[in-house]
């Protein structure tokens, strides 16, 4: 297919596709959906190898979280039966935090529901990043945490957080229709502090909400251009108490063409198959490692995923590795000069003319579980007529509220 050829050429130059051939690969039919992961998969492969970078969630505060995402179980009016908690200790989240790490997670993702951080907000991360790094020096670790002030990026960083995860999630065009309690520049700006303070960012998107193929295109070339070290692609967990409970609208062949179209589009920079993957890709989830290079291990924020047990082994049957602490993730010419998760320095996904983060109910180290969060209580998004029922293939059996783990008495999955 010359379609392929041509994208597996740009992407071994760092060199961006047209829009119409992004479109074209969402375009390409479930006969197709192989050569697609192939084509990909060389595009993978010849930045990152078989190296597969684990990373671990750790939800710091759980639910009652002001914003109106219509994605996220922790938004203001959910009525999903998560777990609601307050802050954990440091000592708490170092324990929770060294169970993935046990489990061959090379980053910890630290996640806390709400608007934003206040300045305590700040210092009590602080003293979780650095309870975490006693424990683990080689650790990286990554903090959501919704928008930031001013001088809170330079904080954290000064703290020892390595990056700072804020998704965009959707497109401008449509991000009103999914939140009304903060804007898509809000999310833009805070990503931008993060470049600006010296940390890694980290920003993806949300797949599944009702969106158009040009919509996807539109956000994935976005996040192109603010450049992030990292892209966490989620699957929408339709959650039963939010808005979008019955957008059930994704395939596991979907879900491959959606992450094929990110690596061609940002060929050299970490992509990661964040929340939702157990949901939509399935019995596909192999596939989808040879196009992203990083996924999460064990539970996320407010769901439980695959066991930690069978993460492990999916990455060995598919004939990859899990990458080692002492490994650089990016290519040298994105990663900083001594290793580190990546500086974005000089080129990669994008032009960086910009910035972004943040993820979803479920996601990842992205705008978490509740979006980013925040923001004054806002008239709640209605659902849409069109989606009042969901179909009868929708796997609602797969959909299950995490009750282990963080915030709880029992055992982590990992």
């Amino acid at each position: 297919m010359d379609l392929l050829n041509t994208l597996v050429d740009k992407g071994l130059r760092r060199e961006l596709p047209t829009r119409d051939e992004a479109l074209a690969v969402l375009a390409t039919s479930d006969d197709d959906v192989l050569d697609v992961v192939a084509a990909a998969g060389k595009v993978r492969r010849h930045w990152f190898g078989r190296r597969v970078k684990l990373n671990y969630l750790v939800n710091l505060k759980s639910g009652l979280c002001p914003e109106d995402c219509s994605y996220c179980s922790q938004r203001l009016g959910s009525t999903a039966g998560i777990l609601k908690y307050s802050w954990l200790k440091p000592d708490e989240a170092s324990k929770a935090a060294a169970a993935g790490l046990a489990g061959g997670a090379k980053r910890v993702c630290l996640v806390a529901s709400g608007r934003g951080p206040t300045d305590r907000d700040v210092d009590r991360v602080s003293d979780t990043i650095k309870a975490i790094k006693d424990q683990n020096e080689n650790v990286e670790v990554c903090a959501c945490l919704g928008l930031l002030s001013d001088g809170q990026a330079e904080r954290l960083r000064a703290a020892g957080a390595d990056a700072y995860n804020h998704n965009l999630n959707t497109s401008e065009g449509t991000y009103g229709e999914i939140t009304t309690t903060h804007t898509y520049a809000d999310r833009v700006d805070t990503v931008q502090k993060a470049h600006a303070a010296g940390l890694s960012a980290c920003s993806g998107l949300i797949a599944g909400m009702g969106e158009s193929d040009e919509d996807l295109v539109d956000v994935v070339y976005a996040l192109r251009e603010l450049d992030p070290d990292s892209v966490p692609v989620n699957f929408l967990i339709p959650f039963e108490g939010t808005p979008l409970a019955k957008e059930w609208n994704l395939t596991p062949q979907r879900c491959l063409r959606i992450l094929a179209m990110v690596r061609f589009v940002c060929p050299d920079v970490e992509v990661r198959i964040a929340g939702g993957r157990e949901v939509h890709l399935r019995t596909l989830q192999p596939l989808a490692l040879h196009l992203a290079n990083s996924i999460f291990l064990g539970d996320y924020l407010t769901s439980e995923g695959q066991a930690g047990k069978a993460d492990l082994e999916m990455i060995a049957d598919a004939g990859f590795e899990v990458e080692n602490a002492g490994e650089v993730t990016l290519p040298e010419h994105r990663a900083p000069s001594g290793g580190g998760c990546g500086s974005h320095a000089e080129a990669g996904c994008g032009s960086h003319d910009g910035a972004g983060c943040g993820s979803h109910a479920e996601a990842g180290c992205g705008s978490h579980a509740g979006g980013v969060c925040g923001s004054a209580p806002a008239a709640q998004a209605e659902v849409p007529a069109a989606v009042a029922e969901a179909p009868a293939d929708a796997r609602t059996d797969l959909v299950s509220v995490r009750r282990r783990g963080a915030g709880t008495d029992l055992a982590p999955n990992a």
